[in-house]
């Protein structure tokens, strides 16, 4: 959420941030309604001091025996006491207004972040490893099918469409993947893995900015949580409420997880195979820091995703998002997007965002600065290190061979008991 007091000084920024977005004017709006509140609020504020000092008058006529004046004064604290009463119930109503209206605006890009429309308008920041394609190499769904280890039809029966079923070895190299990210992410990126919970409150979407503009994209079970869509939702808001020391930022959390979305804006997109499912495993990293430290965190973020590829030998590119393309909350994203041979493309793998204060707005999550009186709200960043399943398709793309088979690539051997290829299942 953004800073009402930065809008009000910064109303021609807040529009021009949102023009490059592809987003309409919102300044007007939004200091009409902060306008109304303030209005409102120094009205509240006059009839509290009249009646404060109309109830001082009521002792002094009192005193000296002017009964008809002391009567006069309590009829008029009377009618100002339930004009404040009434008052304070029509604040909440414009605090109710003004937030809600604020709650569903984006964040502002950074500076550096390169204007435009959609994802055609990314600009590439650089690249690694030779992508290859044989004239024999096939999609993942072809390649699972094949081995007799990827289910989509059962799956459909258990659940309906963008579900799918692993077995075997496909299980279990999906679970590698997992326990290798997680190990490499806590063991030498000073990550602290968090089991947290997949079900969280209103005010856990809120705070991350799910909530309330995105509801169709969600899942809610029964009426009080919702399934998270990423646990950068339960990681971030594991500092909600809270005044942290400021000297023992950053806080780093990961986290492997199940992640739900209805994908409730890409019908006829990715239909076949795990791409773009409803249900899926992510390595989540979540760094909360002090202001200073946001931009720099977020370059170390980013290298800490794009090692996952390198260990495993996936040739990928790195995308910096344009104005059009970015989240919601994000403030400058980078795209990770590894190399597919069957789909001979580019798909994204892992995003790593930097949100400012945004978040922490929303959460009402803080820290004290040594030497300060006031606190300051603390900044945020997420990415994904990274989504499971899609490293699972890349893996099965990159190495597979003319045989059918899968090469196990050597940072997952470990985690494989030492198996060296996935085969076709014997009948």
């Amino acid at each position: 959420m953004l800073d009402i007091k930065w809008i009000r000084e910064n109303p021609q920024a807040l529009d021009e941030a949102l023009k490059k977005r592809g987003a309409d004017p919102e300044s007007a709006k939004l200091l009409a309604l902060d306008e109304a509140r303030r209005q409102h609020l120094t009205k509240l504020q006059e009839a509290q001091e009249r009646r404060n000092a109309a109830s001082k008058d009521i002792g002094k006529a009192m005193a000296s025996g002017d009964k008809e004046l002391a009567e006069k004064l309590k009829a008029e604290v009377s009618k100002l006491k339930s004009f404040v009463q009434d008052g304070e119930a029509e604040e909440r109503r414009h605090d109710a207004a003004l937030n809600d209206a604020l709650a569903r605006i984006p964040n502002v890009p950074l500076d550096d972040v390169p204007e435009g429309a959609d994802e055609n308008d990314n600009v590439e920041v650089r690249k690694h490893g030779e992508p290859k394609r044989a004239n024999w190499a096939r999609e993942h769904f072809e390649i699972g099918e094949a081995l007799g280890q990827m289910d989509f039809e059962r799956a459909a029966k258990l659940s309906g469409s963008r579900f799918t079923v692993l077995s075997g070895q496909l299980a279990r190299l999906e679970r590698a993947l997992g326990q290798f990210m997680l190990d490499l992410h806590t063991q030498e990126h000073g990550y602290t893995e968090v089991q947290p919970p997949l079900l969280v409150r209103d005010d856990a979407m809120f705070g991350t900015g799910q909530l309330p503009k995105f509801t169709e994209d969600l899942f809610r079970a029964g009426d009080d949580h919702w399934l998270i869509p990423t646990a950068e939702v339960s990681l971030t808001n594991l500092v909600r409420e809270e005044i942290l020391d400021g000297e023992k930022l950053p806080l780093r959390f990961t986290a492997l997880t199940p992640c739900f979305r209805s994908e409730a804006g890409s019908a006829g997109r990715d239909t076949r195979g795990m791409l773009r499912q409803h249900q899926f495993y992510k390595v989540e990293l979540v760094s909360i820091t002090d202001a200073e430290s946001a931009i720099d965190e977020h370059e170390r973020m980013t290298a800490c995703a794009e090692t996952v590829l390198k260990k495993l030998d996936l040739p990928f590119r790195t995308m910096v998002l344009c104005t059009g393309d970015m989240g919601f909350g994000a403030r400058k994203t980078y795209d990770l997007e590894v190399w597919l041979p069957g789909q001979n493309a580019y798909r994204e793998i892992s995003s790593c965002s930097v949100c400012g204060d945004f978040q922490g707005r929303r959460m009402n999550a803080r820290y004290r600065v040594a030497g300060e009186k006031q606190t300051r709200f603390v900044h945020t960043l997420n990415g994904s290190g990274t989504a499971v399943g899609r490293a699972l398709i890349a893996v099965l793309e990159n190495y597979q061979n003319e045989d059918g088979s899968v090469t196990i690539p050597s940072a997952l051997k470990p985690y494989m008991g030492g198996l060296e290829k996935i085969e076709a299942l014997e009948d």
